[in-house]
Protein backbone atom coordinates (compact mmCIF):
# COMPACT_ATOMS: atom_id res chain seq x y z
CA UNK A 1 0.00 0.00 0.00
CA UNK A 2 1.38 3.49 -1.02
CA UNK A 3 1.60 5.80 2.05
CA UNK A 4 -0.80 8.83 1.75
CA UNK A 5 2.07 11.12 1.58
CA UNK A 6 3.55 9.12 -1.65
CA UNK A 7 -0.19 9.85 -2.95
CA UNK A 8 0.59 12.94 -5.39
CA UNK A 9 4.09 12.08 -6.58
CA UNK A 10 2.44 8.78 -7.62
CA UNK A 11 -0.37 10.93 -9.23
CA UNK A 12 2.13 13.42 -10.65
CA UNK A 13 4.40 11.00 -11.76
CA UNK A 14 1.71 9.44 -13.43
CA UNK A 15 0.26 11.80 -15.84
CA UNK A 16 3.90 13.44 -16.42
CA UNK A 17 4.61 10.33 -18.16
CA UNK A 18 0.79 10.54 -20.08
CA UNK A 19 0.95 14.19 -20.94
CA UNK A 20 4.39 14.14 -22.45
CA UNK A 21 4.22 10.88 -24.40
CA UNK A 22 0.57 12.27 -25.67
CA UNK A 23 2.66 15.92 -26.61
CA UNK A 24 5.56 13.73 -28.26
CA UNK A 25 2.59 11.30 -30.12
CA UNK A 26 1.13 14.56 -31.19
CA UNK A 27 4.31 16.35 -32.72
CA UNK A 28 5.23 13.36 -34.97
CA UNK A 29 1.61 12.76 -36.17
CA UNK A 30 1.78 16.47 -36.79
CA UNK A 31 5.04 16.19 -38.76
CA UNK A 32 4.66 13.48 -41.03
CA UNK A 33 5.41 14.52 -44.31
CA UNK A 34 2.52 17.12 -45.36
CA UNK A 35 2.61 18.61 -49.23
CA UNK A 36 3.63 22.28 -48.91
CA UNK A 37 5.03 22.35 -45.76
CA UNK A 38 8.54 21.86 -44.12
CA UNK A 39 9.13 20.46 -41.59
CA UNK A 40 10.18 23.29 -39.29
CA UNK A 41 6.80 24.88 -40.75
CA UNK A 42 4.82 21.99 -39.11
CA UNK A 43 6.60 22.46 -36.25
CA UNK A 44 6.07 25.97 -35.72
CA UNK A 45 2.33 25.56 -36.33
CA UNK A 46 2.62 22.62 -33.29
CA UNK A 47 3.60 25.04 -30.98
CA UNK A 48 0.68 27.03 -32.48
CA UNK A 49 -1.74 25.74 -30.81
CA UNK A 50 -3.28 26.34 -27.25
CA UNK A 51 -3.80 23.43 -26.46
CA UNK A 52 -0.21 22.23 -27.15
CA UNK A 53 1.32 25.07 -25.36
CA UNK A 54 -1.40 24.46 -22.23
CA UNK A 55 -0.50 20.89 -22.07
CA UNK A 56 3.01 21.63 -21.75
CA UNK A 57 2.40 23.74 -19.07
CA UNK A 58 0.37 20.96 -17.61
CA UNK A 59 3.24 18.49 -17.96
CA UNK A 60 5.84 21.03 -16.43
CA UNK A 61 3.70 21.17 -13.38
CA UNK A 62 3.20 17.35 -12.96
CA UNK A 63 6.89 17.21 -13.51
CA UNK A 64 7.80 19.75 -11.29
CA UNK A 65 7.07 18.50 -8.21
CA UNK A 66 8.70 15.12 -8.71
CA UNK A 67 12.39 16.86 -9.18
CA UNK A 68 12.05 18.85 -5.41
CA UNK A 69 11.81 22.39 -4.63
CA UNK A 70 15.70 22.62 -5.21
CA UNK A 71 15.18 23.07 -8.95
CA UNK A 72 13.86 26.06 -10.67
CA UNK A 73 11.05 23.71 -11.95
CA UNK A 74 9.92 22.40 -9.06
CA UNK A 75 10.52 25.94 -7.06
CA UNK A 76 7.85 27.67 -10.13
CA UNK A 77 5.53 24.58 -9.93
CA UNK A 78 4.87 24.54 -6.09
CA UNK A 79 3.46 27.93 -6.84
CA UNK A 80 -0.58 27.94 -5.64
CA UNK A 81 -0.57 30.94 -8.39
CA UNK A 82 1.07 28.95 -11.00
CA UNK A 83 -1.20 26.20 -10.60
CA UNK A 84 -4.36 27.46 -10.33
CA UNK A 85 -3.49 29.86 -13.50
CA UNK A 86 -2.13 26.55 -15.23
CA UNK A 87 -5.74 25.06 -14.29
CA UNK A 88 -7.78 27.79 -15.41
CA UNK A 89 -5.93 27.28 -19.02
CA UNK A 90 -6.78 23.43 -19.30
CA UNK A 91 -9.97 23.91 -17.85
CA UNK A 92 -10.81 26.41 -20.59
CA UNK A 93 -9.21 23.84 -23.24
CA UNK A 94 -11.53 21.02 -22.72
CA UNK A 95 -14.69 23.01 -22.39
CA UNK A 96 -13.47 25.06 -25.55
CA UNK A 97 -12.61 21.57 -27.61
CA UNK A 98 -15.94 20.11 -26.47
CA UNK A 99 -18.38 22.60 -27.49
CA UNK A 100 -16.48 24.06 -30.44
CA UNK A 101 -14.64 21.87 -32.21
CA UNK A 102 -15.08 18.38 -31.20
CA UNK A 103 -18.88 18.77 -33.02
CA UNK A 104 -16.77 19.38 -36.10
CA UNK A 105 -13.34 17.12 -35.85
CA UNK A 106 -13.62 13.15 -35.88
CA UNK A 107 -10.18 12.14 -35.48
CA UNK A 108 -9.31 8.06 -35.83
CA UNK A 109 -6.46 5.67 -34.47
CA UNK A 110 -3.52 7.23 -32.91
CA UNK A 111 -4.70 10.82 -32.99
CA UNK A 112 -8.25 9.78 -31.63
CA UNK A 113 -6.35 8.77 -28.45
CA UNK A 114 -4.07 11.77 -27.99
CA UNK A 115 -7.09 13.99 -28.60
CA UNK A 116 -8.73 12.39 -25.82
CA UNK A 117 -5.91 12.65 -23.34
CA UNK A 118 -4.81 16.14 -24.16
CA UNK A 119 -8.34 17.23 -24.02
CA UNK A 120 -10.44 15.40 -21.80
CA UNK A 121 -7.80 13.03 -19.86
CA UNK A 122 -5.22 15.75 -19.02
CA UNK A 123 -7.75 18.53 -17.89
CA UNK A 124 -9.64 16.37 -15.63
CA UNK A 125 -6.41 15.02 -14.03
CA UNK A 126 -4.62 18.59 -13.88
CA UNK A 127 -7.94 19.70 -11.88
CA UNK A 128 -8.13 17.43 -9.58
CA UNK A 129 -4.52 17.91 -8.37
CA UNK A 130 -5.21 20.88 -7.91
CA UNK A 131 -8.25 20.49 -5.76
CA UNK A 132 -6.63 17.02 -3.89
CA UNK A 133 -3.07 18.10 -3.57
CA UNK A 134 -2.53 22.12 -3.67
CA UNK A 135 -2.78 24.22 -0.62
CA UNK A 136 -5.41 26.55 -0.07
CA UNK A 137 -6.73 30.02 0.85
CA UNK A 138 -3.74 32.09 -0.20
CA UNK A 139 -5.22 33.49 -3.93
CA UNK A 140 -6.79 36.76 -4.53
CA UNK A 141 -9.59 38.14 -6.47
CA UNK A 142 -6.64 40.14 -8.86
CA UNK A 143 -5.17 36.84 -10.02
CA UNK A 144 -7.21 35.86 -12.99
CA UNK A 145 -7.05 39.26 -14.18
CA UNK A 146 -2.83 38.43 -14.26
CA UNK A 147 -3.44 34.73 -15.38
CA UNK A 148 -4.75 36.29 -18.71
CA UNK A 149 -1.64 37.60 -19.91
CA UNK A 150 -0.92 33.86 -21.33
CA UNK A 151 -3.99 33.83 -23.42
CA UNK A 152 -3.42 37.55 -24.97
CA UNK A 153 0.08 36.76 -25.67
CA UNK A 154 -1.20 33.82 -27.69
CA UNK A 155 -3.51 35.81 -29.36
CA UNK A 156 -1.44 38.31 -30.77
CA UNK A 157 0.54 35.42 -31.59
CA UNK A 158 -1.53 34.00 -33.92
CA UNK A 159 -2.82 36.77 -35.29
CA UNK A 160 0.45 38.11 -36.47
CA UNK A 161 1.45 34.55 -37.32
CA UNK A 162 -1.85 33.73 -39.23
CA UNK A 163 -1.92 37.01 -41.16
CA UNK A 164 2.11 35.97 -42.53
CA UNK A 165 0.92 32.50 -43.46
CA UNK A 166 -2.73 32.57 -43.24
CA UNK A 167 -2.69 29.15 -41.43
CA UNK A 168 -5.36 29.40 -38.34
CA UNK A 169 -4.94 26.82 -35.52
CA UNK A 170 -8.58 26.74 -34.95
CA UNK A 171 -11.74 27.80 -36.99
CA UNK A 172 -13.04 30.28 -34.88
CA UNK A 173 -9.81 32.76 -35.28
CA UNK A 174 -9.49 31.88 -38.88
CA UNK A 175 -9.70 35.60 -39.99
CA UNK A 176 -9.30 34.94 -43.24
CA UNK A 177 -12.57 33.47 -43.45
CA UNK A 178 -14.68 35.56 -40.61
CA UNK A 179 -12.86 39.14 -40.80
CA UNK A 180 -10.77 40.65 -37.98
CA UNK A 181 -13.81 42.16 -36.13
CA UNK A 182 -14.95 39.01 -35.86
CA UNK A 183 -12.49 37.16 -34.65
CA UNK A 184 -11.68 39.84 -32.05
CA UNK A 185 -15.11 39.48 -30.95
CA UNK A 186 -14.79 35.47 -30.15
CA UNK A 187 -11.31 35.73 -28.88
CA UNK A 188 -13.23 38.42 -26.56
CA UNK A 189 -15.20 36.25 -24.84
CA UNK A 190 -12.63 33.72 -24.54
CA UNK A 191 -11.34 36.08 -22.55
CA UNK A 192 -14.21 36.50 -20.42
CA UNK A 193 -14.69 32.67 -20.12
CA UNK A 194 -10.83 32.49 -19.02
CA UNK A 195 -11.76 35.16 -16.54
CA UNK A 196 -15.33 33.67 -15.08
CA UNK A 197 -13.08 30.03 -14.54
CA UNK A 198 -10.21 31.88 -12.84
CA UNK A 199 -12.67 33.52 -10.47
CA UNK A 200 -14.33 29.85 -9.84
CA UNK A 201 -10.97 28.87 -9.07
CA UNK A 202 -10.26 31.42 -6.35
CA UNK A 203 -13.59 31.28 -5.33
CA UNK A 204 -13.31 27.25 -4.72
CA UNK A 205 -9.96 28.02 -2.97
CA UNK A 206 -10.92 30.32 -0.44
CA UNK A 207 -13.84 28.06 0.32
CA UNK A 208 -11.26 25.21 0.77
CA UNK A 209 -8.96 27.29 2.27
CA UNK A 210 -10.94 28.64 5.30
CA UNK A 211 -12.60 24.91 5.41
CA UNK A 212 -9.10 23.65 6.58
CA UNK A 213 -8.17 26.45 8.85
CA UNK A 214 -11.97 25.64 11.06
CA UNK A 215 -10.91 22.16 10.81
CA UNK A 216 -7.30 22.94 12.20
CA UNK A 217 -6.30 21.86 16.20
CA UNK A 218 -7.39 25.50 17.53
CA UNK A 219 -5.05 26.78 20.42
CA UNK A 220 -5.88 25.35 24.24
Amino acid sequence: MFRKRDQPRLWRATFAVVGWTALALQYLLMVAPVQGWTVLERTINYFSFFTILTNILVALAFTGPLLGEGSRLGRWSASEGVRAAVAMYIVVVGVVYHFLLHPYWNPTGWSLLVNVVLHYVMPAAFVLDWLWFTPKGRLRWIDPAKWLAFPLIYGGWTLIHGLATHWWPYGFVNVDQLGLGRVVMIFGALLVFFLLVGLALVGLDRVFGRAARDSGPRPA
